[in-house]
């Protein structure tokens, strides 16, 4: 499996994610149609919003400031929807980010928009897992899957999913170019060192557009205010946002002052 062998949070994360799909040797199955409703909404004009379910990080801990239950993941996309998001992403993660598959069906079943499953995808089946669950799109992170990010791109289309895949680096955003992906998204955060600078996505998806790339762009991670996104919004097409929605007390109104 990919991503063994990464140093800090994300190789621990990974490791245990790889253990959980150890003895699944399943295939991806058959082709489904694809629907590109998770590219189409981070298409429309201005900055689209990905509004992300989310319990707990392992840089913060549990986040979630709404109820005992931290934060019900139906009630929450139908908070993200009324404030105007264009998508949502769940975590399904389950140690460290308090995900499930149950979540991502709640979201999937109670609101319209299109979803991501965000997770480390580590194993083909975990794509033909975020299919049957409803999600639109799925996360690869190019950290994880390294050269076999353009063999899990086209199981993802083969399965008729969106793929936000995802970098950090240069040499990281080569890859994904390279991979032919029509999402790619910037993380502003260090999944080695959980360090967040607000720089690295602005800087990338300029390089990016420099060498030609005319497909989506998303910046993510690290935004917690309407100034945080003021210089994105000439720069990229959506805007991935987790923590600091899920830690508010209203996610509608928390939505609508992030788009402000």
């Amino acid at each position: 499996m990919p991503g063994l062998h990464r140093p800090g949070v994300l190789g621990q994360i990974v490791r245990e994610r790889a253990q959980d799909y150890l003895d699944v040797h399943l295939s991806p199955g058959p082709a489904r149609t694809p629907t590109g409703r998770f590219r189409a909404a981070l298409s429309r004009p201005g900055l689209s919003l990905i509004a992300e379910v989310k319990r707990a990080s392992p840089s913060q801990g549990t986040i979630a400031a709404l109820d005992p239950a931290q934060l019900d993941p139906a009630r929450a996309a139908l908070s993200y929807e009324r404030g105007g998001a264009a998508a949502l992403s769940v975590l399904t993660e389950p140690r460290h980010f308090g995900g499930s598959p149950e979540a991502l069906r709640e979201v999937v079943a109670a609101c319209g928009l299109p979803t991501l499953r965000k997770d480390f995808v580590v194993h083909p089946v975990m794509l033909a897992e975020a299919a049957d669950w409803g999600a639109a799109a799925a996360l690869l992170m190019v950290s994880v899957l390294g050269d076999q990010t353009a063999t899990y791109l086209r199981i993802a289309r083969h399965l008729g999913l969106d793929a936000l895949v995802e970098v950090h680096d240069e040499h990281e955003l080569e890859i994904a170019l390279a991979s032919g992906a029509e999402i790619i998204g910037v993380n502003n955060r260090d999944l080695t060192t959980l360090d967040i600078s607000l720089g690295n996505a602005p800087r990338l998806i300029a390089a990016a557009r420099a060498q030609g790339y005319t497909g989506l762009l998303v910046a993510e991670s690290g935004y917690r205010n309407a100034a945080d996104l003021s210089g994105l919004y000439a720069l990229a097409d959506a805007v991935l946002v987790g923590s600091s929605l899920a830690g508010s007390g209203d996610l509608t109104q928390a939505v609508r002052e992030l788009l402000a």
